[in-house]
């Protein structure tokens, strides 16, 4: 695909993800499906009254009259749902997390609803406006006003749909299962199947790094301040091929990076001898295909998933709030992350295109999202048994998968970890069922797949 083409999505994606872009196109649809149909009934009105007359046969007053009503109720009930949706955004972010905010702006559901109603509105105003009486002329197009009592018909049946699904949206369980849904579509883009020709596993600071010398490398700055949201990886191992360099990238994707700072630097490919100083126009070409924005989002992202789930948890198991089922969901369902990715290998730091290195950049590892899921839930948790008996129980879930002797390593820190923490445990019974389990985990652990 061409690079223009996958900013073009990128942008597409970012627009969508928006509360008033769905909206907008609903309102456009509804405008145009109003002209076309007051030409249609100009056209089969005649026909339609005299085979229907109770139906079509409404006088111009009345009909106005109705589509008027109608077009202030449907104003005032999209009123209400922006409202009823702004109710449940601030709820949400003040009892789960921040960080969920926009799950909720780009809601589907919530952003139809909206569109539905603001269309209803159009396509009433737009419909009076052609209706005629008395020295006017009269002309009433009679197939459009009973289109649009129909849908308003039908609007009542997308308020009821709109309650149910704010309702549901709003608790703990369903917003835990979407994050969990997005991350894991994230993990497959975090560590995909394919992503050049992977060169080994090392840090960057390696034989590939070294073989070029110093002085060949030229920085890119990052233009604006701000989080790297994507990084189009095909696309940059396509411009690296067709320049004939080696593109290191300093920040992975969630990193935070600063206007004027370094976040590429490119090198003539060592194979290719000293070669020649890249111009400033392929330079930009290089840091196009980082998409940096005010905020981070899940989509190439699974490690700020995996935050979102630990900040509710975190949230869960403070004193204010103590709801420790909130806190085993979220436990639950980072386990299910870490068994999607335990399996998968680790995305190579090199990758090549027909055996030249082309791209050195970091990437995100087993270890740093295992540290990231439990490591703050366990340090809120030291003297809640139950939610450190489910980190236990969810890492002997993951262990039974087949993974690589260092993720087995990196499962036995974890282990020993909750071990300390179940030590501080202040009643003996619980304190000694935990290190019971902790060593049943151990067991487990040792076992291996089965």
């Amino acid at each position: 695909m061409p690079i223009m083409l996958r900013k073009l999505r990128n942008f597409f994606i970012r627009l969508t993800d928006t509360l008033w872009f769905i909206p907008s196109l609903i309102a456009l649809f509804m405008s145009a499906l109003a002209v076309v149909m007051v030409e249609i009934s100009s056209l089969v009105d005649a026909e339609a009254l005299a085979r229907f007359p109770r139906v079509f046969g409404a006088s111009a007053d009345s009909s106005r009259a109705l589509l008027s009503a109608i077009a202030g109720a449907m104003i005032t009930v999209a009123g209400l749902t922006f409202s009823l949706t702004v109710v449940a955004v601030t709820q949400a972010s003040t009892q789960y997390t921040p960080r969920i905010l926009r799950n909720f702006m780009r809601d589907r559901g919530n952003q139809t609803v909206l569109g539905v109603y603001v269309g209803m509105f159009a396509y009433c105003i737009l419909v009076v406006r052609t209706i005629r009486s008395g020295d006017e002329g009269r002309f009433l197009p009679a197939l459009a006003v009973v289109l649009g009592i129909a849908l308003a018909i039908g609007s009542v049946g997308m308020l009821l749909f709109f309650v149910h699904h704010i309702a549901n949206a709003l608790q703990a369980s369903t917003i835990i299962h979407r994050i969990t849904a997005e991350t894991l579509v994230a993990v497959s883009r975090a560590f995909p199947a394919s992503f050049g020709e992977p060169m080994g596993n090392g840090t960057l600071d390696n034989a590939y790094i070294d073989d070029v010398p110093e002085s060949a490398w030229q920085s890119v700055a990052a233009r604006v301040t701000g989080y790297v949201q994507s990084i189009d990886n095909n696309g940059l191992l396509e411009i690296a091929e067709s320049m004939n360099v080696v593109v290191r990238l300093v920040p992975a994707v969630g990193d935070f990076v600063i206007e004027g700072h370094p976040v590429v630097w490119v090198a003539p490919s060592p194979v290719s001898g000293q070669g020649v100083p890249l111009a400033p126009s392929d330079l930009r070409d290089v840091a196009g295909v980082l998409t940096i924005s005010s905020y981070r989002t899940v989509h190439q992202d699974a490690a700020f998933g995996i935050r979102q789930l630990v900040d509710i948890a975190l949230k869960a198991l403070s004193p204010g709030i103590n709801d420790t089922t909130t806190a085993i969901t979220c436990i639950d369902h980072l386990g299910a992350i870490l068994v999607s990715v335990v399996g998968r290998p680790d995305v190579s730091t090199a990758r090549a295109v027909r055996g030249v290195v082309r791209v050195l950049a970091p990437a995100p590892t087993f270890a740093s999202l295992l540290e990231l899921a439990f490591d703050e839930i366990r340090q809120s948790a030291i003297t809640n048994v139950s939610a450190l008996t489910r980190l236990l129980t969810t890492i002997a879930t993951v262990a039974r998968c087949p993974m690589q002797d260092e993720r087995r390593a990196d499962l036995g820190d974890q282990i020993l970890r909750i071990a300390e923490a179940a030590r501080h445990v202040p009643l003996q019974f619980d304190r000694t069922r935990l290190l019971a389990l902790v060593e049943q985990t151990r067991t487990t652990l040792r076992a291996g797949p089965h």
